[in-house]
């Protein structure tokens, strides 16, 4: 249909960019990287583009003695998905840059001491001169097809500090397992609804005994917390004190002082698999972000999968007999 639609009309943008998912979606890789370069001409892409005076790095020039500048586009989980990659084009370059949200900095300062990881900011674009070549960070996978799957040690290492803090909260809470939750996006549009499961269709694995459920929701978290409490009697412990939203450095950390962490696809398990713990993504089968652009490529993680026409039930229902081996 994408096909079609580009046929009759070449210079169709929306279709480009949809093709790109589908090809994706079907590891058609190659195809699908090149078709997801139209996303810069879409109405929501155009904006996020950056222009400056040096050239956009092609993957095949040299970058021996050169300086690179790579620059976030989209948001936070993407950029922390396409840093697996990072270190493949920080080896190559004289210097490596990374501008990425502000509230990254701190983490991915930390996760990659070789790269010099600062704040996005464009305002000077076409006076800059501190790099030779530029790459944007959705583009870094296109470049390194074979390696994509090479990732097999955590990406991210928050601060042993502030892990061994979290892990002396979630002592004091009690025993064991303790598997963090989070299930919806800050982004509720009618579009990405089919990504998110209502609270209650959690509730399989709520039920799991002899748990203890930690909040990792960033937004909108209160009315749900309470809604457990009452219809199921289960706590979900929420640290009044982390800023879930733009503390990513501590939610990393916390995130490593768990045992397990299941979610939806939004940010939080792509923090979570970056630091190596098991991660049990309840995912739409049909997303167009079913790919290997956005989805976590840690070893760690277990994706479960829904078909846009079936209920949430069954993959719940897996998930809580994975959570309930947690406890032999």
């Amino acid at each position: 249909a994408y096909k079609k639609s580009i046929l009759l009309k070449p210079d169709y943008a929306e279709a480009h960019q949809n093709l790109s998912f589908a090809l994706l979606n079907s590891s058609r890789l190659k195809e699908g990287f090149d078709e997801y370069e139209w996303r810069w001409k879409t109405p929501t892409g155009a904006p996020q583009k950056r222009h400056f005076l040096q050239p956009l790095w092609d993957g095949k020039k040299s970058l021996r003695g050169k300086r690179i500048l790579l620059w976030c586009e989209q948001g936070v989980g993407d950029t922390i998905n396409w840093c697996s990659s990072l270190s493949f084009v920080a080896a190559q370059s004289k210097h490596c840059i990374l501008e990425c949200q502000e509230k990254l900095v701190p983490l991915l300062a930390r996760s990659f001491p070789n790269v010099e990881v600062k704040a996005q900011n464009s305002s000077l674009d076409a006076q800059r001169d501190d790099f030779d070549f530029h790459l944007p960070m959705g583009n870094i996978f296109r470049h390194f097809i074979p390696k994509i799957s090479q990732n097999t040690k955590a990406l991210l290492s928050p601060d042993p500090v502030r892990i061994n803090f979290w892990r002396e909260r979630l002592n004091a809470l009690g025993s064991g397992p303790y598997v963090g939750i989070s299930w919806k996006s800050a982004n509720m549009s009618p579009a990405r609804l089919q990504n998110y499961a209502d609270i209650s269709e959690w509730y399989p694995v709520l039920k799991v005994p002899g748990i203890t459920f930690i909040n990792l929701q960033y937004i909108g978290f209160a009315e749900d917390l309470a809604r457990i409490q009452n219809e199921l009697g289960v706590t979900v412990h929420n640290f009044g004190d982390l800023d879930h939203y733009d503390n990513l450095a501590d939610v990393a950390a916390l995130s490593a002082a768990l045992d397990t962490v299941v979610s939806t696809k939004i940010t939080v398990p792509l923090i979570s698999a970056g630091v190596g713990t098991s991660t049990k993504l309840a995912h739409w089968r049909q997303s167009p972000w079913n790919n290997v652009l956005f989805n976590p490529l840690a070893p760690s993680v277990d994706i479960f999968e829904r078909n846009t026409w079936e209920p949430w039930s069954h993959v719940f229902q897996l998930i809580s007999e994975e959570i309930s081996k947690l406890k032999i």
